[in-house]
């Protein structure tokens, strides 16, 4: 479907961010003169859509193009293709992946990220107060003892004492850390936030705990989330939609339930079939894909899930198929996606 069509069936005033066509490569270098020979394709070609104060979950095997995609959504990464589309709350629609950086800079309070590693992302040589309060002061919005007082706010906000300011990073616990990182993000009121596997690097109890925070906070600070993470049990619990991503393209896009219980994609199948099911009665047998994973610096023709798909036909090999809506908002890329009948996170127990 081509990219007007799909910008005609959504309504774009409930949507923030509108992502067409994305593509981030990197040069593979070679030889004494690190002549350019090919590139990684790490994002190539990504469609998506997140509506105003949901949650989008991103999840995909590792490798799959998920970090990048949300680096470049920052534009901590620069694309070499397609459009970033903000819903900017003062001046509309704008295109981030055209803004030079000094035109990045009144834009990028409203975008903000939480990173997968809570003790890398933050400086060992700061304080808290300095971690949290840098945001506000490079932005000019607080100094004194009216940023203290700002960051003593940000800190009770995510469960964290004032008097913890005076500390460094290393005094605290991996699920503390991490909730510094939030405490950064939020610092300057920020529409959009996205999030890199937040809670993968934390004890499962410690993920919940964090979980719960991110869910009401956004309903606090009415927040827009993009959910990176690759355990499909954590986004089931925080996800309004889902997006399913493989080698460095967008192949399913739906409403959690829907995704998760009547998948259309193959891959998306075989990775319910992967979900842990705690009742025996629900188990089925897993679906195994032959293969490796495709390599993103060289992708097969066509359909670049092909080689593994137990469904695919000549014209797999042939032609790539295109992220359609085949109803529901439920968009796939998947040249059977309306004739197969694909089992879910509950298998043939559904």
């Amino acid at each position: 479907m081509s990219e007007q069509k799909q910008t005609s069936k959504l309504n774009e005033d409930n949507l923030l961010l509108d992502v067409r066509g994305l593509k981030t490569h990197f040069p593979i270098r070679k030889g004494l003169f690190r002549k350019v020979v090919g590139y990684v394709k790490a994002v190539d070609g990504v469609n998506l859509h997140i509506y105003k104060g949901d949650t989008l979950g991103l999840v995909g095997e590792s490798g799959c193009g998920k970090t990048t995609t949300g680096r470049t959504i920052i534009r901590l990464l620069t694309p070499v293709e397609g459009e970033i589309r903000f819903n900017h709350p003062e001046k509309g629609w704008l295109n981030l992946a055209n803004l030079t950086r000094q035109e990045l800079h009144p834009v990028r309070p409203y975008i903000q990220m939480i990173f997968q590693d809570p003790f890398s992302s933050l400086n060992p040589r700061l304080t808290v107060g300095s971690i949290v309060g840098e945001p506000l002061e490079i932005n000019n919005v607080a100094s004194g003892s009216e940023l203290n007082d700002r960051v003593a706010e940000l800190l009770r906000v995510v469960g964290l004492r004032p008097e913890y300011m005076s500390r460094y990073p290393h005094a605290f616990s991996g699920g503390q850390r991490q909730r510094i990182g939030i405490a950064r993000a939020l610092a300057l009121n920020p529409r959009l936030v996205i999030c890199d596997e937040p809670v993968s690097a934390l004890d499962v109890s410690i993920q919940a705990q964090v979980l719960n925070l991110l869910e009401d906070l956004q309903s606090d600070f009415d927040l827009t989330y993009l959910f990176v993470a690759h355990d499909l049990s954590v986004v089931e619990h925080i996800s309004d939609r889902v997006a399913v991503m493989y080698v460095g393209k967008l192949v399913e896009l739906a409403a959690t339930e829907e995704l998760y219980y009547a998948p259309k994609h193959p891959y998306t199948e075989a990775l319910m079939a992967a979900v842990p099911k705690p009742d025996p009665r629900l188990r089925d047998r897993p679906i195994r894909l032959p293969g490796e994973v495709a390599n993103p610096a060289n992708p097969p023709s066509g359909c670049y899930f092909h080689p593994r798909c137990r469904y695919a036909k000549d014209i797999c090999s042939q032609e790539e198929p295109q992220l359609k809506d085949v109803g529901n908002d439920h968009w796939v890329s998947c040249h059977f996606a309306e004739e197969l009948h694909l089992r879910g996170v509950l298998g043939s127990h559904a």
